[in-house]
């Protein structure tokens, strides 16, 4: 489950940006141990470019190109012969397989196939790989994977880095004025490129859905950095708020609400993380059970929900199939700003997991009507 919210303001963590925000209008909240901005309310000089707000910060990356602060990511080097191979002892991803230049998505999985984390690993050359981690798992992702590193293996969490997303259809024009060779990098290429005078490493990924850039940068240049980016015409600040309705949209996971430790990849819709080369070895925690779901299905799955009306229905509500029986539970509900209607993800007995089949959810006491859907909510527009 989620990091419990420290409630003591004193006792937050502060990203590099924290003073940015805070000159940007930032609403700042406690999320995964740390203080973050979850909305703005910009400036006049930002004003006629997004007028602030998660609505408005939310379609602006949908459109145009919205900057996010990701800097409570943990980010960590693993270092030495071998590196991919130990990695692998722990994720079912095809880590020694990454070509450098490159990136992947994977997950931590335990002896019983569920799932300690989801984190990206990016093959920068020489032996090294670049990890990414949720921040409310960070401190135990990295004790978790040093414990198991042989001798000669070393990793490196990096506390001096910030990290920001550029996200949107107009970040690579954004990006093309500022560092040329990054707007050309392909889906989940990696490169270390200078940006707006600032040594960064770039991978062009996100968690909106969007085409968008990730940019790993010393903490010292964060602030330069984020304030060149900014400057582009095409660039909003958006906060916390935008970046789950944006993921939610493209149907993408929030670690300890939608995947955790009780949830396997299958169950998660995630199977497909699982190389080619690793279904033959499965050599990874819990590779058996994985397996067996592969090959007879699991109980239950992840779906997506659409509910009539207008209400949102958020996690923890029960998921009721026609008889209202209960089959399953919400773990993501929203509002849906791009589609101007309610959206949910949850996880139901397999009989109910088809599309356009027809349950309801419990809200305030009463059934909703939904049906399930297909993921993503909205098309993924990520570059070819």
């Amino acid at each position: 489950m989620p990091e419990p919210i420290l409630a003591d303001p004193a006792a937050l963590r502060r990203t590099p940006l924290d003073a940015w925000h805070r000159a940007q209008g930032a609403r700042m909240v406690p999320f995964a141990g740390y203080a973050m901005p979850v909305q703005y309310a910009p400036p006049p000089a930002l004003a006629a470019r997004c007028r602030g707000g998660v609505l408005a910060e939310h379609l602006h990356c949908r459109t145009r190109a919205a900057l996010f602060d990701v800097s409570h990511m943990g980010q960590a080097w693993l270092t030495g012969p071998g590196a991919a191979a130990a990695l692998e002892r722990l994720v079912p991803g095809d880590i020694a397989g990454l070509p450098p230049g490159h990136q992947r998505y994977t997950l931590l999985t335990n002896a019983a196939g569920g799932i300690l984390d989801d984190l990206m690993v990016a093959n920068t050359g020489e032996g090294r790989l670049f990890i990414v981690v949720n921040a409310s798992r960070k401190d135990a992702d990295f004790a978790h994977i040093a414990a198991a590193l042989p001798p000669g293996v070393r990793l490196e969490p990096l506390a001096d880095r910030a990290l920001l997303a550029l996200q949107g259809p107009e970040a690579a024009a954004v990006l093309r004025r500022l560092c040329a060779p990054a707007a050309a990098l392909p889906f989940l290429g990696v490169a270390a490129l200078p940006v707006a005078g600032t040594d960064c490493l770039i991978s062009r990924s996100g968690y909106t859905g969007e085409d968008g850039f990730e940019l790993s940068v010393p903490a010292a240049g964060a602030e330069a950095l984020a304030e060149a980016l900014l400057a582009e015409p095409e660039v909003a600040p958006a906060g916390l708020g935008a970046r789950d309705s944006l993921r939610l949209e493209a149907g993408l996971c929030l670690y300890g609400s939608d995947i955790d430790t009780e949830t396997t990849p299958v169950e998660g819709g995630l199977a497909w993380t699982i190389g080619k080369r690793r279904r033959q070895d499965w050599g990874f925690p819990g590779a058996a059970i994985i397996r067996a779901q592969i090959e007879s299905g699991p109980a239950r799955r992840r779906v997506g929900l659409r509910p009539e009306g207008r209400a949102p229905v958020r996690a923890g509500a029960p998921i009721l199939d026609v008889d209202g029986v209960a089959v399953g539970t919400v773990t993501s509900g929203l509002f849906s700003p791009s589609l101007n209607a309610p959206i949910a993800m949850g996880y139901v007995q397999r009989a109910c997991a088809g599309p356009a089949i027809r349950l309801a959810l419990h809200l305030r006491g009463a059934a909703v009507p939904a049906v399930v859907v297909r993921l993503p909510f909205v098309p993924h527009r990520y570059v070819a």
